[in-house]
């Protein structure tokens, strides 16, 4: 159902006040037998060193931290994780939901927010849901049986018996990559349906009129696809052609659907794809047809990914601000969990047209 990666350090329940002069040496292939007051006797610091070491690193000297980490090394010391989170009743575990672990597209706000939430002594557990609701309601009612401190979203859609539950839990919820007016909790995006409208706007100004979508039947895409057109209703004698595929992020899809977009609109003259890949895909289809970009027809992605920029033409894009999403995304959760005042519950991140030859 969903990949995760996790590596958590607790404090035990509770220590004993002495400590043995000898730490033993665990057998080989066996657990390590050492204790939390081993730890702090290899390492000559004080047991609620190792405690604050284990579940707090930010709050001790570098120094200080290298000490108590080698000496965990040495003994191979695994806390009790069960034992810390009953005692604390936090977890210091985040969960976060994305449609996909195989698109670039989200790749970078996760590394970002798996970062920031580091640095405060917090891990990240992942999930993916193949861009179907239902799979996000299994996934995160299994987060929510880990006992995780908070949970972050994509989009802001979801099922309704989804919603109820995580309203009813109390725990911070963050919904990032898009922006709305009724959010869960906390919400970081941008409106897809304004980058929409600006990349129409971007078109229709360079003198195009026959304007083409590629993108699949998503949620989000389906945003883009909409402030398109309605940008486009608003000028004389502008079209707009829509090619949706099943897949999300239809790379494979990129040259059949591009072909039959010109198949059902021979004067086509620039393309808005909802995302980079699939826009380059289309740029190397249009040389092996011998259509220039974009002398013959434009073509503009989404997202501002590396391709973009090693395309040829270069790729026009619209410019999301990925990692800043997860860093504000942990920020915000940060700053719930540690009791904090938050001065905007909703953030908009905004996003940026970044123009190229390709249009």
């Amino acid at each position: 159902m969903f990949a995760a990666t996790m590596s958590i350090f607790h404090t035990l329940l509770s220590a004993k006040n002495t400590v043995r002069n000898t730490p033993p040496k665990p057998r080989a292939g066996a657990a390590s037998t050492n204790r939390m007051e081993d730890v702090a006797l290899e390492a000559q610091v004080a047991l609620v060193t190792v405690s604050r070491a284990i579940n707090h690193p930010s709050q001790l000297a570098p120094r200080t931290l290298e000490k108590v980490q080698a000496a965990i090394q040495k003994l191979g010391y695994v806390p009790n994780l069960t034992a810390g989170s009953l005692a604390s009743a936090k977890t210091r575990i985040i969960a976060a939901v994305v449609p996909t672990i195989s698109n670039s597209f989200f790749s970078e706000t996760i590394e970002a927010l798996a970062n920031t939430l580091d640095q405060h002594g917090y891990q990240l557990l992942l999930g993916q849901t193949f861009y179907r609701e239902a799979n996000e309601t299994k996934i995160v009612e299994a987060f929510l049986g880990r006992r995780v401190d908070g949970i972050v979203l994509t989009g802001i859609h979801h099922e309704k018996t989804l919603v109820e539950r995580l309203k009813a839990s109390g725990i911070p919820v963050v919904e990032m990559w898009e922006h709305g007016p009724h959010p869960i909790d906390m919400l970081v995006g941008f409106s897809n349906f304004d980058a929409g409208r600006a990349a129409a706007r971007f078109l229709i100004a360079r003198g195009y009129r026959q304007l083409g979508y590629l993108g699949g039947y998503e949620h989000r895409s389906q945003q883009r696809l909409q402030g398109l057109r309605q940008e486009a209703g608003q000028h004389a004698n502008v079209s707009v052609h829509a090619i949706e595929t099943a897949s999300p992020s239809p790379i494979e899809n990129g040259v059949a659907s591009l072909l039959e977009l010109k198949k059902q609109a021979p004067g086509l003259d620039a393309v808005f794809c909802s995302n980079d890949m699939l826009a380059a895909s289309a740029i190397y289809e249009c040389a092996r047809q011998n259509w220039k970009v974009p002398g013959d027809i434009a073509i503009m992605g989404f997202a501002d990914l590396p391709i973009a920029s090693a395309c040829h033409p270069r790729l026009t894009t619209i410019r999301v601000h990925r990692k800043a999403m997860g860093e504000s995304t942990a920020r915000l959760l940060l700053d719930r969990l540690q009791g904090r005042p938050i001065a905007s519950m909703a953030q908009d991140l905004g996003f940026d047209v970044i123009g190229r030859e390709s249009a």
